[in-house]
């Protein structure tokens, strides 16, 4: 293998590489050019028709692999699968398909398994069913190497960014299935109006996927168009500055083929970056612009709310449009989507969004309900509305409050959060403390801790509630999630709105407390 290349994809590894990130990306243009390049592109581990294939999934249970299931099932595949035996909502779907999970074990790797794939939660070389899997000379490829060899075979389209991709691949899907569109649509979560699962197939003229920045992962996707919602730091056990960020989305940006098309947010600084840079470097490329500062069809031009629903403008269109899921975040990933949408409704009927077609999408998009820990609904109980968002980066949290705080402003927003990986909170600690302005009361808990990193105890979760409460009041600390449960049913009062956020287990919190309420009240209820 080349020096600098990372296994698996193909292109220069901007971390390990020399310090001039314009060379680089000039070297990746021009390897782009080459018959060497397009040959290894070419390559594929999954067989060119799946019907019939026999393939083995190594940590089943997980979102996108579960997803990855509903696609290779659809197409005709027979899947056998293993994992761990907690419960996930992931289950229902995989018995739904007729997929039996199994036990971690070596003896899963049976005669007639062609090719197995894996969670990247499980490495080679460790695990007993990739390591029966290497013996015996079966096929292995990772989630995202087997959804990069998936995009290959589709028209694709790859949305992308620090925050927002999944609610804009949600969105898509909606607006999608509102258009007739024939698409398959992978979300990096469940979502509602999905039937409760991350994947929704309405065809397979068009693949549309969430790709995750992180290690690089979408460098294995291969998409005719890309959605670039935002760029800033984050991952920074792997991407130690901006530059090392914004260099892998550049990449990612340069996989597009010749007039390949980029739509990004405008109004972000580092999604408005990748794009100046791509630009430069491919001038072919087309660029599709959205959001307030952005000049064009896709420019916001208003936003207001009232009765707990959101109605925006864009430039190229009379009507407004409405959305019932709060935050001016949320209208442009909206914004995205439709610009997305547009254009597949024009590489499929030839004509852009309009008429009844525009009409029909409008209604999908009022109807869109959100995603799963996406302000996701609990219920309300005892008149406090409980709630549950993914939002883990200081800039989401932000954002969501605010949006929360607009949509809501007769309640009181209380807010419970536990920051994951060490990494991430030391870098970002200012960030952290000053994020929660729009939030009336504060609960913090110890760090949410990765696998992929180790403390060494220079911060920890009292770290930032001592940094946060030198800065605002009404900020509690609880080593344990659980640990505040008690407080809080004296705390809460009707009317609130109790907000769980984090990619921690915090969560368990917010539907301990909601069931408890509800469990009370309807005991004393005649």
């Amino acid at each position: 293998m080349n020096p600098g290349i990372e296994k698996g994809t193909g292109f220069p590894d901007v971390r390990r590489r020399g310090p001039d990130p314009a060379a680089r990306a000039e070297d990746l243009v021009a390897r782009m050019r080459t018959d060497r390049y397009h040959a290894s592109m070419a390559d594929s581990l999954l067989p060119s028709r799946i019907e019939g294939v026999c393939i083995h999934m190594v940590g089943i249970k997980g979102t996108g692999m579960a997803a990855l299931a509903e696609i290779l099932s659809s197409g005709g595949a027979r899947l056998t699968g293993s994992d761990v035996p907690d419960v996930f909502y992931t289950d229902a779907i995989l018995a739904s398909l007729g997929i039996k999970v199994l036990p971690f074990s070596g003896d899963n790797i049976r005669p007639g398994i062609e090719l197995v794939i894996h969670s990247a939660a499980y490495p080679r070389g460790s695990h007993p069913e990739l390591i029966a899997a290497e013996s015996q000379g079966i096929p292995i490829l990772t989630y995202t190497e087997a959804l990069g060899e998936l995009s290959r075979r589709f028209d694709s389209s790859g949305i992308s960014g620090v925050h927002g991709k999944t609610t804009t691949t949600a969105m898509t899907g909606t607006l999608l299935r509102g258009a007739g569109s024939s698409a398959m649509v992978l979300a990096g979560s469940a979502v509602a109006g999905f039937g409760d699962r991350s994947t929704l197939i309405l065809g397979n003229r068009f693949f549309v996927a969430e790709t995750c920045e992180y290690k690089r992962h979408f460098l294995s996707f291969s998409p005719a168009r890309i959605v670039l919602t935002s760029v800033e730091p984050d991952h920074q056990d792997y991407y130690p500055d901006y530059d090392s960020i914004r260099d892998a989305f550049l990449e990612y940006v340069l996989r597009l083929p010749p007039r390949g098309c980029l739509i990004y947010c405008a109004d972000d600084p580092g999604a408005s970056d990748v794009a100046r840079r791509a630009v430069g470097l491919r001038p072919d490329l087309d660029t599709v612009p959205y959001g307030w500062k952005a000049e064009g069809k896709w420019r916001l031009e208003s936003y207001e709310v009232s009765s707990e629903r959101a109605e925006f403008r864009l430039s190229g269109f009379p009507e407004s449009f409405r959305l019932r899921i709060p935050g001016r975040h949320a209208a442009l990933d909206a914004a995205a989507a439709l610009a997305l949408t547009d254009r597949l409704v024009f590489a499929e009927y030839r004509r852009p969004l309009e008429g009844e077609r525009l009409e029909s999408v409008r209604q999908a998009l009022e109807g869109f309900s959100g995603s799963r820990r996406r302000c996701e609904i609990l219920g309300t109980a005892r008149g406090v509305l409980f709630m549950d968002d993914y939002g883990h980066h200081p800039t989401a949290i932000r954002l969501t409050l605010e949006g929360l705080r607009e949509f809501y402003p007769r309640r009181r927003l209380v807010v419970d959060f536990m920051s994951h990986t060490y990494s991430r909170t030391a870098a970002l600690l200012d960030e952290y403390a000053d994020a929660f302005p729009a939030a009336d009361l504060v609960i913090l808990h110890k760090i949410y801790a990765s696998a992929r990193e180790k403390p060494d105890g220079s911060v920890t979760g009292r770290t930032l509630f001592e940094r946060m409460s030198a800065r605002r009041p009404g900020v509690r600390y609880f080593e344990e999630p659980l640990d505040a449960l008690d407080h809080l049913l004296s705390e809460l009062r009707p009317g609130d709105l109790f907000l769980t956020m984090g990619a921690g287990d915090n969560f368990r919190l917010g539907r301990a407390l909601y069931e408890r309420i509800k469990s009370e009240q309807e005991a004393r209820t005649p």
